[in-house]
């Protein structure tokens, strides 16, 4: 199957979630414009245009941080958000801010050129007051899961298990499987 992403992070993230449902991906790189939406939109939108070019089963991911506090900023926005101003630029925002609360939110979108499909995981949590720990990407130095004292980036081994992405990819997964299952 194939995963239409252009951060190898993500891709090796989901590699390894979906080996566990017996799917194995391949990468692929395209540039697709994004529409301005929902991540469900925005995913949706992306994996139909991927659709058109490649003509084979794929998925598409797209994911987004949500503060509380910023009425949802960034969100959708997250990508074009981390690259302008980095996790050091949201924690200028919430500098004196009490509600610190916070989502992770990810969103699957599959499509065999017959049906889309979506599938959506969210991790709760809030924002750190300083970035801590370099073993994720993007916004996982000032994200703390809830129940944690620590942020993503601090503890891959909890990501793997819990985040919005694990979320949203393992209901694929067993979504895919019962799929296959009755097909043949």
């Amino acid at each position: 199957m194939k995963f239409v992403t252009t951060n190898i992070h993500k891709f090796e993230e989901v590699r390894t979630m979906l080996k566990e449902f017996g799917i194995n991906i391949e990468r692929v790189e395209l540039k697709i414009s994004e529409v301005r939406g929902t991540n469900e939109e925005i995913a949706m939108d992306a994996a139909l245009k991927a659709y058109s070019i490649i003509k084979e089963p794929l998925i598409v991911e797209d994911s987004g941080l949500f503060i509380n506090a910023l009425n949802g900023f960034p969100g959708e926005f997250s990508k074009w958000v981390y690259n302008k101003i980095k996790p050091e630029g949201i924690l200028k925002l919430m500098e004196g801010v009490k509600d610190r609360s916070a989502y992770f939110k990810a969103v699957v979108a599959y499509t065999d050129g017959k049906e889309i499909k979506t599938f959506t995981g969210i991790v709760e949590g809030s924002i750190s007051y300083e970035e801590k720990g370099n073993k994720g990407f993007a916004f996982d130095v000032i994200f703390v899961p809830e129940g944690y004292s620590k942020t993503f980036a601090e503890m891959p081994e909890v990501k793997a298990k819990i985040s919005h992405r694990v979320k949203a990819f393992k209901e694929f997964g067993k979504w895919f499987v019962k799929r296959q299952t009755y097909e043949f």
